[in-house]
């Protein structure tokens, strides 16, 4: 049998971007395969559950905390999924075939330094799943996969009477905030739906979520920061609407086949990491007239001053297609 090394260190939507990767290569690989996963320890949460994956690996810090065990395995093939300096120093000391896949970063470049935009139109699971080519495998187009947490996976959800005839899901998170919707804007969409929300968001976020649902009353419920990755995975499944940034919600939402409208600010869907084969509703919103947008790769940083990426974000646009989701 086959011995497969994946490698994707971070984060949440990128680990749940390789899901396709992963079952195809279970599926349809000559022989059998055992597939191994390395990536931070801080994600092995989101690897662990996946039935296609045999072992996680995980580090901390540094690569040098696992070569030992790496090299003692006897891998036939590393898939990288993430190529940077720390997948080198992996590649180096194992010294076996490799298949890695391209990031664009000099594309990604061109145009956010230089307005010229050449990247192709190409999701970024199409261009992990290049990596499987010579092996003779092929996307089975099922989309993205998220698995629960054994403790997690038959959770029941304590469900207020006012949100049990349905309620829309609202990310408030996002890693850089130059990513996010300011409160007001949150606010203002929440307020125009009239219609019970669920505001989800790490414990950076959580203040942010008690602000929000101070402003909008009884239409807001604030689980920012109370919910587990695996308790938001089901307030995401449980509800008829995801509205979300460009963030890893995002990609968990589309596993899962819900309706979603992405707010996008800083970075654009054209980077190809928009919501991946969801049929469900798929409503990408930015300020499309700014001309200087993507003003980053990651969302680190706006070319505008104040940041106009998520000042005009048009938010009514979001609103009338939000209204048409809930309320035909």
């Amino acid at each position: 049998m086959t011995k497969v090394l994946v490698i994707r260190f971070s984060s949440i939507g990128d680990i749940v971007l390789t899901t396709p990767v992963v079952r195809n290569l279970k599926e349809q690989m000559y022989g059998g395969v055992e597939i191994h996963y390395l990536t931070k320890s801080a994600y092995r949460s989101i690897v662990e559950p996946n039935p296609y994956v045999e072992y996680v690996h995980t580090i901390e810090k540094s690569t040098r905390e696992v070569i030992d065990e790496l090299k003692a395995l006897d891998f036939d093939y590393i898939i990288d999924l993430h190529r940077n300096i720390r997948t080198a120093q992996v590649k180096r000391k194992l010294k076996i075939l490799d298949f890695s896949f391209d990031k664009l970063n000099w594309k990604k470049w061109l145009w956010v330094n230089l307005g010229i935009n050449r990247m192709p139109d190409i999701h970024i699971v199409d261009r992990y799943m290049e990596t499987l080519k010579a092996f003779g495998i092929e996307n089975d187009n099922r989309g993205l996969d998220f698995f629960w947490k054994e403790d997690e996976k038959d959770m029941k959800l304590t469900i207020p009477e006012s949100h049990q005839n349905g309620f829309v899901a609202v990310s408030i998170g996002a890693a850089h905030w130059r990513k996010r919707p300011k409160q007001e804007q949150y606010v203002k969409i929440i307020q125009a739906l009239d219609y019970p929300v669920v505001l989800l968001g790490g414990p950076s976020e959580a203040e942010l979520g008690e602000e929000i649902a101070r402003e909008c009353g009884d239409l807001a419920l604030n689980m920012a920061g109370k919910s587990s990755l695996g308790e938001t995975a089901h307030w995401l499944k449980e509800s008829n609407l995801v509205i979300t940034p460009d963030t890893g919600v995002m990609h968990i939402a589309a596993a899962l086949k819900k309706p979603i409208i992405s707010l996008w600010a800083a970075t654009v869907p054209e980077f190809g990491m928009y919501p991946y084969q969801n049929d469900a509703l798929n409503k990408m919103v930015g300020a499309t007239h700014l001309s200087k947008r993507p003003c980053s790769k990651l969302g680190t940083k706006c070319k505008y001053k104040p940041c106009k990426c998520i000042d005009e974000i048009p938010v009514q646009e979001a609103i009338d297609s939000a209204l048409t989701q809930i309320k035909p």
